[in-house]
């Protein structure tokens, strides 16, 4: 019937929302909110015009006084991507860019949660808890590419263990019931390909792929063979912990085909055990929960609680695999703030279908009181019946609609006809934007020192007539190096040490910060610049 292919379902209109807010309204200044996405476009653009992956910083004043640093361009891929768009279609490429990118991974996770048996009420209910969650990162960083990635694991790996057929395993919806879904599991190599290009966050991947073997394997070890069935789902076992067990190694040998090979594995082995990098990034420590995002996060996590306490009633005891899911989903986003919209995503597609199911057993109860039964259509019936319209509609022509009106705009300069309705740009109250463009309008010369949050802004507004003391690549610089730096922000002891250091010719530092109001009062510089966000002092 042609309406199928015609009216768009509830997944359509998730994606086409998403897209249209972030990308159309003041989000899209919101998701230019990480000055590090600058120097993710220059070095794409490097890249582009010397068709070579650097391995020497380009950016920074501070390589001279670290000869012989590597610098790993561990996202080169993304930054390609990005570094493109930025020189065809500016800054709203990039945020176009990224608005699909989450709005696909939501829309996505909508339409697993309906697959996984999750009604249409309770998904979006936690949908919309784990965007909100999401919020802290939506930022365009390759970050939103690991999002993408870890729903495409999840998904796989999911599927295949089902068809394992072990006997805790749930009831497969008759969309799933496909005995030759294991073949997908082999699509994990190819896509760990991409990912390790992308993004560092392709461990996430070995962490959901150990999960499963594990789960698997517990499956294998635990069933006896006294049974006709139970030898069948021990033989199936058998079989998909070798398929996962090769994966994990194709998987593994795939993410050495990268420009760095095994080094980069060292490097981000090195990176993130370094305790105090790791206590001293902002992004690396544990959420506070006084703010929305944090909070919504919270509000997951007592679902979770809830969902745990009405599975362990109910009839079955869920899968090894769904419990270490929670589990790591848990510790990771109570670990560090960056990982909260990944483990807000994979809560939701666990606890989904156990909010469902102990829903439908209250309604079952409600039922069977004959004070109700006769009151019309059960609203557990109604989200049934929804679901089953969900997945009937099949045309997504909305969504593929938007992509092209959106992507038509951007490639446009953000016009429609006379009408600017794209128009992504750094904010001016939180970046130093008047600053930069003064420095550039008088030929200021560099180094250039200011905090590490502005670099990444500033090398794509000066690069290359300015390089840049210092940003936000911290794997780069190392411990000592951000030791001797915080020891300037902080106005500490020795601080004029690091601008002496690395001869910083001109500091551009926030208003009103210490280090502005030392350097005021300092002999050695001269003020040439002033507004509401920064002041910008010349070596004398």
């Amino acid at each position: 019937m042609w309406l199928r292919w015609v009216v768009p379902s509830v997944g359509d209109l998730i994606f086409v929302a998403l897209v249209g807010v972030l990308a159309f309204t003041a989000l899209s200044v919101r998701l230019l909110g990480d000055a590090g996405i600058g120097w993710h476009i220059r070095t794409g653009q490097i890249i582009l015009a010397t068709h070579a992956i650097p391995r020497v910083d380009p950016f920074s004043s501070a390589s001279s006084a670290m000869p012989g640093q590597p610098w790993f361009a561990w996202e080169w891929l993304y930054e390609v991507i990005v570094g493109w768009l930025e020189s065809t279609a500016g800054l709203n490429g990039v945020v176009l860019f990224t608005a699909l990118v989450i709005a696909i991974v939501f829309a996505w996770t909508f339409r697993m949660l309906l697959r996984r048996g999750t009604n249409v009420f309770v998904a979006i209910v936690l949908l919309l808890l784990a965007a909100s969650a999401a919020m802290i990162h939506f930022l365009a960083r390759p970050h939103v590419v690991t999002w993408l990635f870890t729903m495409a694991w999840f998904w796989i790996l999911e599927s295949s263990e089902k068809s394992c057929g072990a006997p805790d395993f749930e009831p497969l919806a008759a969309s799933e019931a496909n005995p030759r879904r294991g073949w997908s599991l082999w699509l994990l190599p190819p896509l760990m390909l991409l990912w390790v290009n992308l993004h560092g966050g392709f461990l996430l991947g070995f962490v959901l792929l150990g999960i499963y073997w594990c789960s698997v394997a517990w499956q294998w070890f635990r069933l006896k063979e006294d049974r006709f069935d139970d030898a069948l789902r021990r033989i199936r076992a058998g079989r998909l912990v070798r398929a996962l067990t090769l994966t994990g190694i194709l998987s593994g040998l795939a993410t050495l085909v990268n420009p760095y090979g095994f080094r980069l594995h060292v490097h981000i082995y090195r990176y993130l055990t370094n305790r105090f990098l790791m206590d001293h990034i902002d992004e690396f420590q544990s959420p506070n929960f006084h703010y929305v995002a944090q909070k919504c996060f919270a509000g997951l996590l007592l679902l979770t609680l809830v969902g745990l306490t009405v599975k362990r009633r109910g009839a079955g005891q869920g899968r090894l695999s769904q419990a270490l899911v929670v589990l790591f989903a848990v510790y990771s986003g109570l670990y560090a703030s960056r990982n909260i919209p990944v483990s807000s995503l994979l809560l939701i597609l666990v606890i989904g279908p156990w909010l469902s199911e102990a829903m439908a057993r209250l309604e079952e109860r409600r039922l069977a009181d004959r004070r109700f039964a006769a009151r019309g259509v059960a609203p557990m019936q109604f989200f049934e019946r929804m679901r089953a319209i969900e997945f009937s509609l099949r045309g997504h022509l909305w969504s593929v609609a938007m992509v092209v009106f959106t992507c038509w705009i951007a490639a446009h300069g953000g016009n429609l006809g006379a009408r600017q309705v794209m128009d992504a740009d750094f904010d001016a109250k939180r970046f130093p934007v008047a600053a930069a463009n003064y420095l550039e309008e008088q030929g200021v010369a560099g180094p250039l020192a200011s905090p590490d949050y502005w670099g990444g802004y500033l090398i794509y507004r000066l690069y290359p007539r300015v390089r840049m003391v210092v940003d936000d690549r911290h794997d780069f610089y190392g411990e000592e190096f951000l030791k001797s730096y915080l020891k300037m922000v902080h106005v500490e002891p020795g601080w004029e040490d690091f601008l002496r250091q690395h001869q910083a010719h001109c500091v551009l530092a926030p208003k009103d910060s210490a280090l502005a109001n030392i350097l005021g009062e300092t002999t050695g510089w001269r003020a040439i610049y002033s507004d509401d966000v920064a002041v910008a002092f010349e070596a004398k």
